[in-house]
């Protein structure tokens, strides 16, 4: 996730990645780290068969730098575009 202006990057896991990425556009939680730095467009996610999977890859991105990260969401969305309403379509 990140805000309009691609200057801040989030990076976390669920198993409900609909809810979970609306929770985030809605500030559902008004104190937590994407509420505060308006994060609110989905920019790149990968699904895993297995949360354990999920979380091993979520800890290596968190370990990487923001280099990297950028160059992640590169890889899947060149033109950082909103992935949010294509997945509640699909």
């Amino acid at each position: 996730m990140t805000n309009q202006m691609h200057t801040v990057l989030y990076v976390g896991v669920t198993s409900n990645i609909i809810g979970r990425i609306w929770q985030h556009k809605n500030k559902f939680y008004p104190d937590s780290f994407t509420a505060k730095f308006n994060c609110d467009k989905l920019v790149y996610y990968l699904f895993y068969p297995h949360i354990e999977e999920a979380i091993a890859a979520e800890k290596a991105i968190k370990g990487g730098n923001r280099k990297n990260k950028i160059n992640l969401v590169n890889t899947l969305n060149p033109q950082w575009v909103d992935l949010y309403d294509d997945l509640i379509k699909e």
